[in-house]
């Protein structure tokens, strides 16, 4: 019997296994993978998610923030998705303000550490984009 914990054990397992497959995964990160997503024009947005065929329902903004608020409560645990989100967000027209009480009204439900990690993550979203627009 060995001393190592077998959730470890299984994950070098896995880890040799990937490593064995395919090299390039030993530096692939998530993050790296978002990058590859581009952000969708508003006008899509709002025509895919938006009030284009409904003219009475939620705006892509809207749907955008009620999702920011999901992957929140949930705990924050699906890093690229809120990144990805909060970065839809922000095309859409959410300022950083209403991207920030999202966060702190899904902490009332979520808890304080899935609060703070989404508002780590939107902040970072936040930081990359300064520089290319400070009005919103």
């Amino acid at each position: 019997m060995t001393d190592q914990n077998p959730f470890a054990q299984m994950m070098k397992m896995g880890q040799d296994w990937a490593r064995r497959m395919n090299p390039a995964l030993e530096s692939f990160t998530p993050k790296g993978f978002e990058q590859l997503w581009p952000t969708m024009p508003k006008e899509m947005m709002e025509a895919f998610m938006g009030r284009t065929l409904n003219p009475e329902g939620l705006d892509a903004k809207t749907r955008l923030l009620l999702t920011l608020t999901g992957l929140t409560i949930l705990g924050a645990q699906a890093e690229a998705q809120i990144r990805l989100t909060v970065r839809h967000a922000r095309e859409a027209g959410a300022t950083k303000q209403e991207i920030a009480e999202t966060i702190a009204q899904a902490g009332m439900f979520g808890g304080v550490p899935a609060m703070t990690k989404a508002m780590e993550l939107a902040t970072e979203v936040m930081d990359e984009d300064t520089g290319k627009d400070t009005a919103r």
